[in-house]
């Protein structure tokens, strides 16, 4: 909203409108903003949610220190939730399809886990919401999301147009102010299926090669397989981030750390200069989600505050589910979705932990007739907690593998 004061005072000489025209500028405000919401009114919240005795029951799983957090808040996902869509409402243009699809997002995933944790706690129902409504809400958004992004002719992504020999066009262009000429390519924007494929030289990936045998038809098949892969994306990543949050700070961490890796992505896809030198593809006004994910970091490492060891406040499925969805639409949106297994492999190793252990269980239990397990306990932070590692050791740990694959997915820029 306020870059839209600027374009109104933009003829003005009042001192420091011409900022809101930045996107670095706007970034650090809606950062700033965000931590600053989370920290000063979590408590608040957490005094609120005490009062309405809106606190997490507790199973026995005969963890060390899961007694003592009978009781703590939950819910605390809605202080990131408000956290997020705040300041970008104040700081990001609104008129920006990638814009208004993360906050679409934010608030929908929200919903659906606030709906859980409302059943949980008001209910009583530990089960909470079924588990097929979650994943209708999960492929409802990867269907709403895959049809924006075929039919909003804002969506599009800057490629070469190449000549009926299969070569790049380049043109001369001639410098106005030096009358120097030089050599570019021709370019034109255009819709797209296509993504990034990591430590590849030529490291694009169309999903029409799927379907390339289909002939004619591949050109709307290749939307249908789209569809599928973003539906997949994001109710894998969505419930990853929820079976993460088990520990005080695992999933806030985790997701601050793939956030802020995400927000570099898209600040150099949506910038020209910053592209072309990495070599890397450019879709245009996709900086502008710079904002979004600033305010994301903002409001999980806010959050830390209150959810560190020891937690004051658990963010429940209103915040896990939302981190997760925001991470997975965010890569999509920015063709960097291939590099999830590698930037999100915390939640990978989490997910595949689960599925290990109960596929080992159910096939066990048929072949001898008895279950056994391959972990101590699922997800894979259980089980190192009951090896009689402390919590916050865990917890940092997890972090420390984070940053290091957030590293590596930023190395993939280059390395190839």
């Amino acid at each position: 909203m306020l870059y839209y004061l600027y374009e109104w005072l933009a003829d003005t000489n009042i001192p420091g409108v011409g900022m809101f025209q930045y996107i670095s500028f706007r970034s650090g405000a809606a950062i700033i903003l965000s931590l600053f919401i989370t920290t000063a009114f979590g408590k608040k919240m957490i005094r609120l949610l005490q009062r309405k005795q809106i606190g997490e029951e507790v199973r026995d799983l005969g963890l060390e220190g899961q007694v003592q957090k009978k009781g703590t808040p939950t819910m605390g996902g809605l202080i990131i939730l408000f956290a997020i869509i705040l300041p970008t409402l104040l700081f990001a243009r609104l008129d920006n399809v990638y814009i208004l699809l993360m906050l679409i997002t934010t608030a929908f995933l929200g919903l659906i886990g606030f709906i859980d944790d409302y059943i949980k706690v008001f209910m009583k129902n530990k089960q909470g919401l079924a588990g097929k409504f979650k994943i209708l809400g999960q492929v409802s958004l990867g269907l709403f999301v895959a049809a924006t992004l075929f039919l909003s002719d804002d969506v599009k992504v800057r490629e070469n147009v190449q000549s009926p020999t299969g070569t790049d066009l380049r043109e001369i262009v001639v410098d106005p102010e030096t009358g120097q000429q030089r050599l570019q390519y021709v370019t034109e924007d255009v819709k797209s299926t296509k993504t990034t494929i990591p430590f590849i030289k030529k490291n694009e990936f169309d999903y029409e090669w799927l379907v390339a045998f289909a002939g004619d038809a591949a050109s709307w098949l290749k939307w249908v397989i789209y569809a599928l892969a973003i539906i997949l994306i994001i109710t894998a990543v969505s419930n990853a981030a929820n079976l993460t949050d088990g520990l005080d700070g695992l999933a806030t961490g985790t997701s601050a750390i793939s956030g802020a890796t995400l927000g570099i992505l898209a600040y150099v896809s949506g910038n020209v200069i910053y592209s072309d030198y990495l070599n890397i593809m450019y879709i245009p006004n996709v900086g502008e989600l710079t904002i979004f994910v600033s305010a994301f970091i903002g409001a999980t490492v806010g959050f830390l505050w209150y959810n560190s060891y020891p937690a004051q406040v658990f963010m429940g499925d209103t915040g896990s589910l939302a981190l997760g969805g925001i991470l997975a639409v965010f890569s999509v949106i920015i063709r960097k979705e291939i590099l999830i297994p590698l930037l999100c492999g915390i939640f990978l190793v989490e997910n595949l932990s689960v599925i290990i252990q109960v596929a080992w269980f159910k096939y066990t239990k048929r072949k001898y007739g008895e279950g056994r397990r391959v972990f101590l306990m699922s997800p894979i932070h259980h089980h190192y907690q009951k090896k009689g590692i402390h919590e916050a050791k865990i917890v940092a740990r997890f972090w420390i593998v984070g940053i290091i694959l957030a590293v590596l997915t930023v190395v993939t820029l280059k390395v190839r």
